[in-house]
């Protein structure tokens, strides 16, 4: 075998058989019937479970099958349509457990795999490489998500709520869209930010957050912008869009800004800016640092609660 494939099998033989197929029943004409299916990937020794929001939502019974056939019923915990995310309990033992990496250290070009049940077929894997990250994603329904991974291993429907991993084999993203009818665009839920959100829906069953209404998009800073204002950072997050009538508009977030500082402090990734705007700053006035034409401009800003 060649030392590519050795590399793939080797990440995938360390997480599959803790990726589970996720069916959901709804009652219909006082029967349960089948209501869509979906991934997921067990994450605790206490048998939690990461899939996405849309796979479960306001589903009546849930399943979850694991590698080796068995079927367990699930409790849903909590689930956060914001982030598309939601995670569930099975009460058994002799699973396996994935393992969470760290999103952050993530490059562009890096291999990355993608594990799920498409269209029935369980644990299908595809491969590709991060295409971007820090990206902002409208989804069908409106929602904006922020701060996913953008890569191009196939997804499909049933892939939903899987691991994206990478070649050790160490969970970085949970799968949770593509955007139809584009090719090679696919879309994962950073694992950092999954983390967080899993700790609030354990904990309290649901997640608190402020709103600032923007589509962000992480990128690179110009050496030369870096050294005149003496930052300590390298990235930038730059304004994709802004909602009408949303906090960022009204405080003259447009888009094409560079967002930088947050109270004073230099950004360094999307991630770092989601993680303080928790329900703290609702109603509060919080300065952002914006570059604006290389300018450097302060903007108060009142986050209202989501």
């Amino acid at each position: 075998m060649d030392k590519y494939s050795e590399l793939i099998v080797n990440a995938v033989d360390a997480v599959k058989n803790a990726v589970v197929k996720i069916d959901v029943y709804k009652s219909r004409r006082r029967r349960k019937v089948a209501a869509g299916s979906g991934s997921g990937f067990i994450f605790s020794s206490d048998g939690f479970i990461f899939t996405n929001s849309h796979v479960i939502h306001k589903a009546e019974e849930i399943y979850v099958s694991l590698l080796d056939g068995e079927q367990i019923k699930a409790e849903l915990i909590g689930e956060d349509t914001d982030t598309d995310l939601a995670i569930l309990k099975i009460y058994s033992s002799g699973f396996t457990l994935t393992s969470l990496g760290d999103s952050g250290q993530l490059q562009i070009g890096q291999l990355v795999l993608a594990i799920g049940n498409p269209y029935g077929y369980q644990h299908s894997v595809t491969s590709g490489v991060v295409s971007g990250i820090g990206r902002s994603l409208r989804t069908q329904n409106g929602r904006i998500i922020d701060n996913v991974i953008q890569s191009d291993a196939a997804l499909n429907p049933g892939n939903s709520g899987g691991p994206l991993i990478d070649s050790q084999g160490t969970v970085v993203g949970v799968n949770t869209a593509t955007l139809r009818p584009a090719q090679g665009l696919s879309f994962s839920i950073n694992i950092n930010m999954a983390k967080d959100i899993a700790g609030q829906l354990i904990h309290h069953g649901r997640v608190r957050r402020a709103f600032l209404g923007v589509m962000l998009q992480e990128i690179n800073l110009n050496p030369r912008v870096i050294n005149f204002h003496r930052l300590e950072t390298k990235r930038g997050l730059l304004v994709a869009e802004v909602e009408s009538d949303s906090p960022a508009y009204e405080a003259g977030i447009r888009k094409g800004d560079l967002i930088i500082q947050f109270e004073g402090e230099d950004l360094q990734s999307s991630n770092d800016l989601f993680r303080r705007l928790d329900h703290s700053v609702v109603g509060k006035s919080v300065v952002f640092g914006i570059l604006r034409k290389s300018q450097l401009q302060l903007l108060e800003v009142i986050p209202v609660s989501k």
